[in-house]
């Protein structure tokens, strides 16, 4: 009968028929069975699918690499990174020590492993959904097969190839050979593609001839030259120190060292002094350096990636007016500075940095005699207290906490008048402390309005955390240590209307035809309201009137502000910043002139130097006069 006929029986009981509300939803053991089946089916299939349709490309395709171009303002080619630094080795001429470093340092398991790390693709597949780099830790096999194969870019597609790519390398070449390839492709810094190009980069020596030390040093690199080459900082020192001991620890704790022999090696082993190109002597070194800083912050691009080759690098640099700093510079050492007169004039530095006003292009910088001989960019140096030149972000945190009116009268008058019901003095005192380079209107302007207040209106005119000095009683003097450039675009804020512009020196940066994002420049910020800035400029404009030589004001436009250090300052270092008060809103430039002697981290003594009695203060306005004029023709 009708009634009697049993259900129609599913070919998946699901949800599972004659349970209660709960259980009915729960699979029985034996569909989480087949469900696992037929998911490890599928996972197979994609695994099968995806090995026999990823290939290995061919290795010499990766040997014709173009060279990254550097570009002028105007278009016109400024120097070529050419061919890649890279001389190959057989593993025969590489020390075992060598290897043994590079191994725990980079990959522990390599001898024993598949060539592949699979958490690492699952990190990667994480970061992904995260919006995320994909970035997963990496086996020596798959740096090998990024480093010959692939690109450096961090997407899951080019993980999953890179995944690929590695484990049939793993089948189809020993693992030998696969060291072999790493430690000739791998990216050390220096411009350096290779233990051999590296051994003679940092050490002035064949790979062959690398001891232990010196081969967990340069293991170190691998995980970054920009963090651990010791020589471009000294927070790389630190790691580089740190992580040097650490790899050789690591090298005993796997059995690739003993104990004995890791008691020898208690002294980190200097490298030698990074080099320049001779293609990027005079300034062109320092003009590459600072882009590649900018590009580093803005674009995640590496100095590995822009030594691979194929970049279009289009700057902010004017080729004039990076001569007329140049020129400016040369021109005041030769007058002024003669070492074998007077032993004041010995290790003078001269550092510089013009930036437009409008909009916080670089137009040009000075940073050292020769970046072939001289490594360190003055430009962008830390280290070199501001002393007076830190005054306007005093006054500027005043009038801002204050929000005093506009001073009033011409730039010359020395003390503007402030609105009458203000009962204290804080202003007038500042604004005549600047104008004079009297220290103690800035010591009390620790309390008001404090040394917080300084600190985070510093910061937001665009000085960088790092650079400023611990907040102690001397810290309105200036004690902190910002850079040329960084000082340039700061005092931009004051003649802008109260509007920070921060600093940039690249416009674009193509490959394979294709521009990179992240490169628009930065749009201005107000920091200070007009009238705030305009009673910080009003101080500049009378600090420059007093300071400046009347021949230099006589030849450029009304309207000039600066800042700097005075007669009053006994801090290690000379400043000038001044904005030329041209149309559109000018350069602002800043000058330093410090002394240092190599392998001494305390600067020298600035008195006498160039035969002034007044610590050399007169030396950073007259460069700075002799470029306004010029740039001014």
């Amino acid at each position: 009968m009708k009634g009697s006929e049993q259900p129609r029986k599913r070919f998946i009981d699901y949800p599972r028929h004659g349970r209660g509300r709960l259980r009915r939803w729960l699979p029985s053991w034996r569909q989480q069975l087949g469900a696992a089946v037929v998911g490890a089916a599928g996972l197979a299939g994609l695994f099968a699918v995806g090995y026999a349709q990823v290939g290995i490309p061919n290795e010499k395709d990766a040997a014709r690499q173009e060279a990254t171009v550097y570009y002028w303002a105007d278009g016109s080619q400024m120097v070529s990174e050419g061919a890649v630094n890279r001389q190959n080795v057989p593993l025969s001429q590489v020390p075992d020590s060598v290897e043994h470093a590079v191994i725990a340092a980079e990959n522990g398991s390599f001898y024993s492993d598949s060539g592949v790390s699979f958490s690492g693709i699952a990190r990667a597949a994480v970061n992904m959904v995260k919006g995320q780099d994909a970035q997963g830790g990496s086996t020596i096999t798959q740096q090998y097969v990024k480093n010959t194969y692939l690109s450096q870019d961090q997407t899951l597609e080019r993980k999953v190839k890179e995944f690929f790519i590695a484990l049939k390398l793993d089948n189809r070449k020993s693992k030998q050979e696969i060291l072999q390839g790493y430690l000739n492709t791998s990216f050390f810094g220096r411009n350096s593609f290779g233990i051999q190009a590296a051994a003679n980069a940092y050490y002035g020596v064949p790979a062959e001839r690398l001891n232990p030390s010196q081969g967990a040093a340069l293991a170190a690199l691998l995980k970054g030259a920009e963090q651990y080459d010791p020589a471009l900082s000294r927070a790389n020192h630190r790691r580089a120190v740190a992580r040097w001991k650490w790899i050789l620890d690591r090298e005993v704790e796997n059995g690739l060292m003993s104990r004995a022999e890791r008691a020898r090696w208690t002294t980190y082993p200097e490298p030698r002094k990074p080099t320049t190109p001779t293609s990027q002597k005079g300034q062109t070194g320092y003009l590459v350096d600072a882009a590649k800083k900018y590009l580093r912050s803005r674009t995640g691009l590496t100095d590995r990636d822009l030594a691979r080759g194929g970049y279009r690098v289009h700057t902010t640099f004017e080729k004039d007016k990076v001569a007329l700093l140049a020129k400016a510079v040369a021109d005041e050492r030769r007058r002024r500075i003669d070492p074998k007169k007077r032993a004041a004039d010995s290790h003078v530095e001269f550092g510089a940095a013009s930036v437009r006003a409008r909009d916080g292009a670089i137009v040009a910088l000075y940073g050292g005699t020769d970046a072939t001989k001289h490594f360190a960019n003055n430009a962008d140096t830390a280290g070199v207290p501001a002393g007076s030149a830190f005054k306007p972000f005093v006054l500027a945190a005043a009038v801002r906490e204050q929000d005093s009116a506009p001073p009033t009268g011409d730039v010359t008058v020395p003390v503007p008048t402030f609105p009458a019901e203000r009962a204290d003095a804080t202003l007038p005192a500042l604004y005549e402390g600047l104008v004079t380079s009297a220290h103690p209107p800035f010591v009390a302007a620790g309390r008001r309005p404090g040394l917080t207040a300084i600190r985070d209106l510093a910061l937001d005119a665009g000085l960088r955390k790092e650079s400023l000095a611990r907040l102690e009683p001397t810290f309105p003097l200036g004690t902190s240590t910002p850079s040329a450039i960084r000082l340039a675009g700061a005092y931009s804020l004051f003649g802008n209307d109260g509007r920070r512009t921060e600093p940039y020196s690249v416009t674009k940066v193509v490959r394979d035809g294709k521009p990179l994002p992240g490169l628009t420049p930065p749009e201005p910020r107000r920091v200070l309201t007009p009238e705030a800035a305009r009673t910080v400029d009003r101080a500049l404009g009378a600090f420059a009137a007093k300071t400046l030589p009347r021949e230099i004001t006589a030849k450029l436009a009304r309207g000039v502000t600066a800042g700097g250090t005075g007669p009053q300052d006994r801090m290690r270092s000379c400043w000038f910043i001044g904005n030329d008060g041209a149309p559109g809103g000018g350069l602002t430039t800043a000058v330093t002139v410090f002394r240092t002697e190599p392998g001494t981290p305390q600067l020298l003594p600035m008195e006498g130097v160039g035969g002034d009695h007044r610590f050399g203060n007169g030396i950073p306005p007259r460069i700075w006069g002799a470029y306004a004029i010029g740039t001014q023709r």
